[in-house]
């Protein structure tokens, strides 16, 4: 069996459980550079805490699956090999997906925002719970999302 091929399962599968969520009002990606955002103004009204779940694994399900196929071959032989692969495949999914969960799954607010022009809105973010009710905020809405800053 060639070695470089469960290497760089391997590292797929240590970099699917790596990835971190950061979606706090200081996070930013490099999609972000550059970007116009337009800003409005208001107040915070409530603030409560939410999970941010991610539904969809595909980057540690494929990588578990990959690495667990590779791994269940090399049981047996001929038919034995091949049974082991799908069932180092199918195991090696399911982990992976529970790992990427694990990963990116993570606790957030719910930030309800009077904005100046009297319209109401509510914005998800992750990140330290800094805000309060009555903080006046920032909230940058672009391509990337909305995030709500304290002023």
């Amino acid at each position: 069996m060639n070695k470089s091929w469960i290497a760089a399962a391997a590292a797929a599968f240590t970099l699917a459980a790596g990835c971190a969520a950061n979606d706090g009002p200081r996070d930013y990606s490099t999609r972000d550079e550059r970007a116009i955002e337009h800003v409005t103004y208001g107040t915070v009204q409530s603030v409560r805490a939410v999970r941010v779940e991610e539904k969809d694994a595909p980057v540690g399900t494929i990588a578990g699956a990959a690495l667990g196929g590779i791994l269940g071959s090399q049981f047996g032989h001929g038919a034995g090999s091949a049974a082991g692969a799908v069932l180092g495949a199918v195991g090696g999914g399911l982990a992976g997906n529970a790992i990427e969960h694990r990963a990116t799954d993570h606790d957030a607010q719910e930030i309800v925002v009077r904005l100046d022009d009297g319209s109401t809105i509510a914005v998800v973010q992750g990140g330290p719970a800094e805000l309060r009710p009555g903080d006046r905020v920032q909230v940058l809405n672009g391509s990337g999302g909305a995030r709500v800053e304290r002023i």
